[in-house]
């Protein structure tokens, strides 16, 4: 089953009645297991729940003390329902409405329903201040939760505090730690970026502009693979950051300010496909061709193929994402004590017309370095 709600939980009546048969026997059963373990009953619903947070001391305590009560922790909660949770975003954006078919269909194979909310929420108050869908704090009703598009880490810390159990997508985590202790899947678009940033090298490109607002997670992480490339072909990094959440804005204003610096640009790498919209549409105000005069490559292959020319970009796999996300909860769910679970996708690059070879010749920024570089690998 999936059904789209209401954030306030409107139509969640039904879903209720799937806690009616064991719900008594359930709420006992934590109060047991809290008795003999001598701990509060909201630490062993943290425990559960696969709070990371608990010490694994007090874990084990809880586990081994529902095991010694013959309390079978299968059946303590019958309710088979996972909320996808799409934060911060439209609910048919082009790429996120992907993951949620791939989550949806992975539920469905398990015997699992799917809930779907949209939730809006500033990333600059506390976690206390924040206010939940109601239906999502309904242990009875919903199992656990996928964090899909644009979370901060003051939502991650609320569903802490309440003990749900979730998994995030990693790559849309503002302001997130190097690495988070949590269940996250991501895609590896660092990498990408740093594959479609060698691949404009190879075909001869020493002056890549890099267009995106790096002060969103996803622009920032494709930017530092180009960087990593960059740096080690010893070129010069020429980077436009606009700061917009308008991708086709983005595109236009990042390359028409790539274009007014002294140096011309070969290439442009935009941090998505959209924004790579944007700039063929400022190539083309600025009486420039593509790729004649400047190469362009993308991210995320969601409109390149609509693109004239074809667009060159990386390839994600949004079905895969969400088919582990939900993977990534179900296993947390059988194993609450297991360690954070962190999967990375591979991405693929997708050759199109929008990128051509030149050579040294008719780029007089070409380093001898770079050369030794290209010829290297």
């Amino acid at each position: 089953m999936f059904q789209i709600i209401s954030p306030q939980g409107v139509n969640a009546q039904r879903l209720v009645k799937m806690k009616n048969r064991d719900g008594q026997r359930a709420r006992v059963g934590l109060r047991e297991i809290a008795a003999a373990a001598g701990v509060s009953v909201a630490t062993v619903s943290r425990v559960l729940n696969g709070n990371s947070r608990v010490d694994p001391g007090i874990q084990k305590l809880v586990l081994d003390a529902a095991a010694g009560l013959n309390i079978d922790l299968s059946q303590r909660n019958k309710t088979k329902a996972i909320a996808f949770l799409q934060c911060n975003r439209t609910m048919l954006h082009a790429f996120h409405s992907r993951i949620l078919v791939g989550a949806e269909q992975c539920c469905a194979a398990h015997g699992w329903d799917m809930v779907f909310l949209s939730f809006n929420y500033s990333p600059h108050v506390s976690w206390k201040e924040l206010h939940l869908p109601r239906v999502v704090q309904r242990h009875d009703v919903v199992r656990a939760v996928i964090l899909a598009g644009t979370n901060s880490m003051n939502l991650i810390e609320m569903l802490e505090h309440k003990a749900i159990t979730f998994a995030v997508l990693g790559n849309n985590v503002i302001d997130a730690p190097p690495n988070l202790r949590h269940d996250v899947v991501l895609s590896d678009d660092i990498q990408g970026g740093y594959d479609m940033t060698w691949h404009l090298i190879r075909l001869g490109h020493r002056r890549i502009g890099f267009v995106g607002n790096t002060r969103l997670p996803w622009f920032a992480r494709c930017f530092a693979g180009y960087r990593r490339a960059m740096m080690e072909a010893g070129m010069e990094l020429r980077q436009s950051s606009i700061s917009s959440e308008d991708d086709g804005e983005i595109g236009y204003l990042g390359t028409k300010s790539l274009l007014s610096a002294s140096e011309p640009i070969t290439a442009i790498f935009a941090g998505n496909d959209p924004t790579a919209h944007g700039v063929y549409k400022a190539l083309r105000d600025s009486g420039l061709r593509i790729p004649d005069d400047v190469s362009v490559a993308g991210c995320n292959d969601t409109v390149g193929s609509w693109l004239y020319p074809g667009l060159t970009t990386i390839r994600e796999f949004p079905e895969q994402l969400g088919t582990n996300l939900v993977e990534v909860l179900l296993n947390r769910i059988a194993n609450p004590r297991q360690d954070p679970q962190c999967v990375t996708i591979p991405t693929e690059l997708v050759k199109r017309e929008s990128c051509r070879s030149i050579s040294p010749v008719a780029d007089p920024g070409a380093s001898t370095h770079a050369a030794a570089v290209v010829m290297s690998r």
